[in-house]
């Protein structure tokens, strides 16, 4: 039996499919009445999760906290309990001493974080730690030395004394790594160089201590970032020797094996986002849809008229078609991993429209009160902005699926034809 957190979380899940429970069989059509369907919704394992990290979330990152954490765009408290709860445990397999959840499990943590504007790492730290747990397991293809480091870089991370992020972009050419997530708040931030995966320390003689390395060495400068989504995120310079020397204690992976690790990290990232994206949008339309029902104009709700009514709607219905997408793609990640590269930007490029949209809409219903900042909707506006631009806008996005679509083909049409 997996472990379990203070709230019940359990990481045997899976679909619930007339019955069948599918981590292993994996979420696949039925057939009722000649009629091919798909059964989206969490089984009751997942149900649990949602409604655990729902109440967390509801509790700890309330509006008020929100607003409290922009300054810093970190709410240590939140932080605290996500990880009390298990937050990073789950996100790593059993045999690296998590609990084994899967990416379509923390898809639906995170649409509770994007719901409630969590002012927490989660996304990033969550995918810095598979990363770390796959370059550290004895399947993985880089060198011994490179496995201990990133094992024991994991446990530090899993044991609550390190905080760990991933650069979504290799640094630039004069050595910077822009717009780390939590790259302002984060121990250390693992990046890839267009060769090799490397782990660079944030702080200076305590973490060089804690890591191995000589103090002033493998250590990098940050400089906080302002941003519309109130977002903890840094530039963040390279120290040479994380780049020039390639003996280097921070050396985590090269070659093939780091390029598609970073790959599948950044991928899951997207995806996770994708998540938060649908909760966010969710809230958006709610808090439109309430305050329509509640304003007048002629002495009736403005919510009657149809232009208000059927923007509404449409956001809505793109809603719907965003959360379908978001978790098609973590669920892909067990049953049909090839699928997943295509799918990861296809459905952060989706869910990051349907966001803005959604948020948009319910702000410009508000009229100017939607601007003022004791409104909430302005909140889910500006990170509905902000959030995804840490990464791509969405038609870089959408350029990424189709890449990797025609490579997929591609691929597959050699082999056929061999």
């Amino acid at each position: 039996m997996a472990a379990s957190s203070a709230y019940g979380y359990s990481s045997d899940l899976g679909w619930d499919l007339g019955g069948k429970v599918g981590k292993s069989e994996g979420l696949g059509p039925t057939q009722w009445g000649g009629a091919c369907s798909v059964d989206l919704n969490p089984s009751d394992e997942q149900q649990q999760l949602v409604d655990s990290f729902g109440a967390l979330y509801a509790k700890d990152s309330p509006p008020e906290r929100v607003r409290s954490a922009e300054r810093t765009g970190h709410d240590p408290e939140l932080w605290l309990r996500l990880l009390e709860n298990g937050a990073l445990e789950m996100a790593v397999d059993e045999r690296a001493g998590g609990w084994g959840a899967s990416l379509l499990d923390l898809a639906l943590v995170a649409e509770q974080h994007g719901r409630h504007l969590g002012s927490a790492p989660l996304l990033e730290a969550q995918a810095a730690v598979r990363l770390l747990a796959r370059l550290a397991s004895s399947d993985a293809k880089n060198s011994p030395p490179q496995r201990h480091r990133a094992k024991e870089l994991l446990e530090s991370v899993l044991a609550g004394g390190r905080l760990v992020t991933l650069a979504l972009r290799p640094p630039t050419a004069d050595a910077v790594l822009t717009l780390v997530p939590a790259g302002s708040i984060a121990d250390d931030v693992l990046f890839f160089d267009g060769d090799s995966l490397r782990h660079v320390a944030l702080d200076s003689s305590e973490t060089a201590a804690a890591t191995g390395t000589a103090p002033g060495t493998g250590t990098g400068d940050r400089r906080a970032a302002t941003n519309i989504g109130s977002l903890p995120l840094a530039d963040v310079d390279v120290p040479a020797s994380a780049t020039t020397d390639p003996a280097s204690a921070t050396d985590l992976a090269s070659g093939p094996e780091a390029t598609a690790a970073f790959d599948q990290a950044v991928n899951e990232w997207m995806i996770l986002m994708a998540g938060a994206l649908v909760g966010l949008a969710t809230r958006s339309i709610e808090i439109g849809v309430e305050y329509v029902k509640e304003r007048k104009a002629f002495g009736v709700p403005i919510g009657s008229f149809q232009a208000i009514s059927h923007g509404l709607a449409d956001a809505a219905t793109a809603l719907d078609g965003a959360k379908l997408l978001a978790r098609e793609a973590a669920w892909s990640a067990a049953v049909e991993p090839g699928r997943t590269p295509e799918l990861g930007p296809l459905a952060f490029g989706f869910c990051t429209e349907t966001a803005r949209e959604a948020s948009y809409r319910s702000l410009h219903y508000h009229g100017g009160y939607g601007f003022m900042l004791e409104y909430d909707i302005q909140l889910y506006f500006r990170r509905a902005r902000g959030w995804p631009a840490q990464f791509a806008e969405p038609d870089v996005a959408y350029g990424m699926a189709a890449a990797r679509r025609l490579a997929a083909r591609g691929a597959a049409d050699h082999d056929g034809g061999d």
